[in-house]
């Protein structure tokens, strides 16, 4: 453990209030959708009613005619570039084509004066379809003789992963116990409070948007392609944002059907997508089909692991080429073990498209293993958190997939868990009916290759110093998406410069006045980021300490800041105000400004997909849930969660914990509730909060969310990730812990009360 894990500072580990707090509680706060610009239009899109069609005609004259419409496009009238996360899977175009592939698809799209005119003229657009043959279910979508969604996916297979460590077959002959079991993830989508939203404008050549983004930079590097512009003749603005999850760190039709409407109609043109237009777009979690195969030692030692997936990807790639190699690349994260074997497979359905979503892919494959690993432990007669510890990652090692974990305290994580939930006085003696489960997970801190190819810099940051030297302005272009990534950020300027946290102001997530970052996702804003604050800060420190060390005629070794002082360590009659050096040093030399960036050192192996998992650092989770069924219904009620977490340095504990319950109610809804449903056509039918369910404040159990002590060397001041790996333990623990309960085991998500219900009527069958 460093000493500087147990440094005092000034302004790290304080739960400061956010530092937008006071916007959003009083209504002052401006989302996208409240945004009002001189002269805007509403834009509606028009979008498909069959899963599958190819568009014979298309005619808009009706609603051109319509009062208040200023214009109505079609694919014709749009770029038909490609887009997508990686080159040779650009698969979707701003609008359809000549095929619609799901539900929802991109047909056409309207401006007018106002959204009544807009919808009224949506429903003019006549358009011709040709019905294809739909193909919704991914394991029939590779047979012979099954509806291309895309002619270039040969059996609609997108992505195709083999990976190969060591010997499994092996390791298998070698084991004393090998168990194979089949689990079912289920589509579950992001649900922000927050739909999607966009204002375009287009003036004197430049395009300037105005977005729910996760990622302004990345969503200004795919517009600015997809139109044909330069990327400086292309802004985007993060207004503030409600929730995003993974959902809005790709452009949508939200922004590029606004942007070709503005350039159409020389008029800025607002788009908010409605409840089930977000449903349509999803880029949520996979639906994904898992068979694992494990083998242990009689002590319960992992030889080895065979996990094949096949995932529904729906009807483009997205980021889902990412999600898929990150279900297999997390699974030898917290457990140590030397061989394994990933097979997976993404196929294209005619269902709403499949992506990023909180965990990235990560979440139900360790639903599948930790479930798993309880079983193999009831067969050895062990302790399940016994058979974890036995297993668990321990700092400064490599996993057999080339992620190196510098720290991690895992086992301390175990030891906690089972100490504050009275593991031992609990498990397997709890009344009929209530039982207590534990489930594990780990994730990355900032994916340790870039979103998009480029050379630049994952994270940059400048701290500008006033000319009375009173308030620091940092600029960054960090997302704050309600995680509160400005707050932290803020904390880190102060702390590094030597200020208080009342004094730092910050302008965040515009491409035109702050530097480059690629935003808020693989929980990296305050490892990556925040190096490039730390970087900052210290060279105003820097400054400030040489110019002082002038003044005061000491050495600068000798000079130090605290909370606007700048003094001679043991001669405390030598100070000065940090106001008066850095107005001085304005006055003799300009303007006071420090600048950082960050990118992560060359990481992982040379095998195909190698860069998928790799991180400056992980962190790491235990997790015990107690439930209570009932067993006349299937009703499932979590009591009481108690979270262990690993993360490095804290912040700011208030927002830290504020994320481990988040990720932990994220997981819950995953886990208990939350399932998109089809018919047979490929439509949805639970696109509204009234029927697809997610957890609400009567839901959720008591959580006890702890920390162990924990310093990652890789991070500033030892930071590394929580918003995401909190929500990976959730599901097995849930899992494990109904089981514990009522001797019945689920393997197919969500665990809703009908599963268990009909699980206890199969198993009284057996009796």
């Amino acid at each position: 453990m460093s000493e500087t894990s147990t440094k005092d500072f000034s302004v790290i580990g304080k739960s400061v209030p956010k530092i937008d707090a006071r916007d959003k509680v009083t209504g002052r706060a401006k989302y996208a959708g409240d945004l009002k610009v001189p002269g805007m239009l509403i834009g509606k899109i028009l979008r498909s009613p069959h899963a599958h069609a190819r568009i014979l005609n298309i005619n808009t004259s009706k609603a051109m005619e319509l009062p208040g419409v200023a214009a109505v496009i079609t694919a014709r009238d749009v770029p038909s570039t490609f887009y997508g996360i990686s080159p040779a899977r650009y698969d979707e175009t701003i609008l359809a084509i000549e095929k619609v592939l799901q539900v929802g698809d991109k047909v056409a799209a309207v401006a007018a004066v106002d959204e009544e005119t807009a919808v009224k003229a949506l429903a003019l657009i006549d358009v011709e379809y040709e019905v294809l043959p739909a193909v919704l279910d991914p394991l029939r979508a590779m047979d012979e003789g099954q509806p291309q969604v895309h002619p270039q996916y040969e059996r609609n297979i997108s992505v195709e992963i083999h990976q190969d460590f060591g010997d499994v077959e092996k390791a298998f002959r070698e084991s004393y116990v090998v168990r194979t079991d089949c689990f079912q993830g289920n589509r579950a989508t992001h649900v922000p409070m927050e739909p999607h939203a966009a204002i375009s404008k287009w003036e004197n050549g430049k395009l300037t948007i105005w977005s729910s983004s996760q990622s302004p930079h990345y969503f200004q590097y795919h517009i600015s392609r997809v139109f044909g512009l330069k990327m400086g003749d292309v802004r985007v603005i993060k207004a503030f944002v409600g929730g995003g999850f993974g959902g809005k760190l790709e452009p949508s039709a939200a922004e590029y059907v606004s942007a070709a409407l503005a350039m159409k109609t020389g008029r800025p043109v607002k788009i908010v997508f409605d409840r089930k237009e977000v449903f349509f777009h999803n880029r949520g979690r996979h639906a994904q089909h898992i068979e694992l195969t494990t083998g242990v030692t009689k002590e319960g030692k992992i030889l080895g692991v065979h996990a094949k997936f096949i995932i529904d990807g729906g009807s483009y790639t997205s980021l889902g080429i990412a999600s898929a190699y990150y279900a297999g690349a997390m699974l030898p994260l917290i457990y140590d073990f030397d061989h394994f074997k990933f097979d997976g497979l993404r196929v294209h359905t005619n269902l709403p498209s499949c992506a990023a979503q909180r965990g990235h892919g990560a979440p139900q494959p360790r639903f599948a293993f930790e479930s798993q690993l309880d079983m193999i432990a009831k067969e050895l007669g062990m302790d399940p958190i016994e058979i974890r510890k036995v297993n668990a990652r321990q700092p400064n090692t490599t996993t057999l997939n080339d992620l190196k974990v510098n720290s991690c305290e895992f086992t301390a994580c175990l030891d906690k868990a089972t100490e504050i939930s009275d593991w031992a006085g609990k498990k397997g003696k709890l009344p009929p009916g209530q039982g207590i489960g534990i489930g594990c997970g780990g994730f990355i801190t900032g994916a340790g290759y870039p979103i998009y190819r480029t050379r630049l810099p994952h994270a940059s940051a400048v701290i500008k110093i006033s000319e009375q030297g009173d308030t620091a302005t940092l600029y960054i272009g960090a997302v704050d998406i309600g995680q509160g990534s400005d707050t932290i950020l803020a904390q880190m300027a102060a702390e590094a410069v030597g200020i208080n946290y009342e004094d730092v102001r910050i302008v965040s997530a515009d491409t035109e006045t702050t530097p480059h970052d690629f935003g808020a996702y693989a929980s990296r804003q305050t490892l990556m980021s925040g190096h490039a604050v730390k970087q900052a800060g210290d060279e105003i420190r820097r400054q400030i300490i040489e110019l002082a060390a002038d003044l005061l005629e000491a050495n600068a070794a000798d000079v130090d800041i605290d909370r606007r002082v700048v003094f001679v360590k043991g001669s405390p009659e030598k100070t000065l105000t940090f106001e008066n050096v850095a107005n001085e040093f304005f006055i003799r030399k300009g303007p006071l400004v420090g600048k950082g960036s960050y990118a992560p050192p060359k990481l992982g192996g040379k095998f195909k997909g190698a860069a998928v998992g790799t991180s400056p650092a992980y962190s790491f989770a235990a997790q015990i849930s107690q439930v209570e069924v009932d067993e006349e219904t299937g009703q499932v009620m979590v009591t009481k969660v108690w979270d262990v977490h690993d993360c490095g340095t804290v912040i700011n504990p208030s927002l830290l914990h504020g994320q481990v319950e988040g990720a932990l109610f994220m997981g819950m809804g995953e886990a208990m509730y939350e399932q998109v449903v089809f018919d047979d056509k490929g439509k949805p039918l639970n696109a509204n909060l009234g029927e697809y369910r997610v957890p609400t404040a009567l839901d959720v159990p008591e959580v006890i969310s702890e920390l162990v002590d924990s310093y990652e060397p890789a991070g500033p001041w030892g930071v590394k990730e929580v918003g995401e790996g909190a929500t990976l333990p959730t599901m097995g623990s849930y899992a494990n812990a109904i089981y514990d309960a009522i001797g019945v085991r689920l393997y197919d998500l969500p665990l809703t009360p009908e599963k268990v219900w009909r699980a206890i009527q199969d198993r009284k069958k057996l009796l």
